[in-house]
């Protein structure tokens, strides 16, 4: 009951103190970047409690609410996912809140780039009122999180190839020798690079004497796939690329090797077993960097009006530089009597936010199996092997689709 009361009062609070507060703080234009910062630091917030809370939390008694108390895994596993579905409630309120906006002088604008003081005190309030709900709610939210992280993956993937398409036309565009030789070199460095890797794989994943026909399947699926997308884009009836078939070809390849990385230490097939302590924390930084990369280049991108993340009515010039481009600037003429339209969906950047705190709380608790696993071990386990393999290759077909699908249905435009 006193969380109840404290939250309905919080909320209040912070609402009023929103609507009173809703220019201040932050410039308009670095507000995406502020909205990156505070997912940036959940990420570290959850960290840090999932490596020195589980002695508190094992005295809470609506927590530990169990007759034999669990194992410290558990602890740290659930201190993550109660600061991720607080951080997880921030953006998706706001997500809902901003539903409909379609200019600027809508006052719902003014909430998503200002009130910053009000927005984290409602971020924090949330996170620590996180704390007093039962488990229940908890393990429903972690089963949601397994769906909401799948969901995140694929934006993930269709954000990577948009970024490599977007690279290659823009030195295309350029008609120049340099930039041609710029694709060439980009292309084979990133071959030669998926071709190394794949044959340190083979070495880590596939030791002598031991049947590792599981690993073998994975490597040499991933070498097929780097063939089959230069094969795929260099066909005359598909215009297409070689230098984003490289890149996406780099990218299968991490993520075989994040995937086989993750397998359990005890594995035989494992080579790195021995030092899965650190590969497990360098996979982990590796997700986190790969997961704040998408975040911020969804929230670069989203003031594009060249991509799926403009709403209908924003203005189909694009924008070179749409982090810090004109249409950021805001109201600055108070006089113009048409309204500014958005340029990017406000409840389509705070979903992805919400999706990313979801997949973060998966990378750091092993898609929740690591609380069989050893408490020094992160993102290991046999479902995260299978959720980055099936990652891979929805990232294959993705990208093989945006090849063909042009010659299978002409009239409709991909990308």
């Amino acid at each position: 009951m006193w969380c109840a009361s404290c939250l309905a009062s919080a909320c209040a609070g912070c609402a009023c103190n929103l609507c009173t507060s809703a220019a201040s703080a932050v410039p308009r234009r670095s507000a995406r970047l502020a909205y990156c910062g505070l997912f940036a630091a959940s990420l570290i917030l959850s960290f840090l409690l999932r490596q020195f809370a589980a002695p508190l939390l094992q005295h809470i008694p609506w927590i530990n609410a169990f007759d034999q108390t669990p194992p410290e895994e558990w602890f740290q596993m659930n201190a993550v996912l109660r600061v991720s579905l607080g951080n997880f409630l921030f953006f998706a309120i706001f997500a809902l809140m901003m539903i409909g906006v379609k200019d600027q002088n809508d006052r719902r604008d003014a909430w998503h780039h200002g009130g910053w003081i009000a927005k984290i005190a409602v971020w924090a309030v949330l996170i620590v009122l996180m704390f007093c709900v039962p488990n229940i709610v908890i393990t429903i939210y972690e089963i949601m999180s397994k769906f909401g992280s799948g969901l995140f993956l694929l934006v993930q993937v269709v954000m990577l190839l948009d970024f490599t398409n977007n690279w290659n036309d823009s030195w295309v565009e350029k008609d120049e020798q340099k930039w041609e030789i710029a694709l060439l070199v980009v292309t084979v460095v990133c071959y030669l690079s998926t071709f190394a890797f794949s044959g340190l794989l083979f070495m880590w994943f596939n030791p002598s004497g031991h049947d590792c026909g599981l690993n073998v399947f994975f490597i040499v699926m991933t070498l097929i796939l780097a063939f089959s997308f230069a094969i795929v884009a260099l066909h005359p009836q598909v215009n297409g690329s070689v230098m984003p078939a490289s890149v996406i070809s780099v990218y299968c390849a991490y993520l075989c090797y994040t995937s086989l990385s993750s397998e359990p230490d005890d594995y035989e097939c494992n080579g790195l077993h021995r030092h899965s302590k650190q590969v497990s924390l360098s996979s982990l930084v590796l997700g986190m960097f790969t997961t704040v990369l998408s975040v911020v280049y969804s929230a670069v991108r989203a003031g594009s009006s060249t991509t799926f993340l403009s709403p209908p009515s924003s203005p189909r010039s694009g924008s070179k530089n749409p982090l810090l481009g004109d249409e950021e600037t805001g109201k600055d003429d108070s006089k113009e009597s048409e309204p500014r339209p958005v340029s990017y969906s406000y409840t389509f950047f705070h979903l992805i936010f919400a999706l990313a705190s979801m997949y973060s709380a998966m990378l750091l608790t092993g898609w929740t199996s690591a609380a069989s696993e050893s408490s020094e071990l992160m993102d290991v386990g046999w479902t995260t092997v299978w959720v980055r393999i099936c990652t891979e290759w929805v990232t294959a077909a993705l990208y093989i689709w945006t090849l063909v699908a042009p010659l299978l249905f002409p009239d409709r435009d991909f990308f």
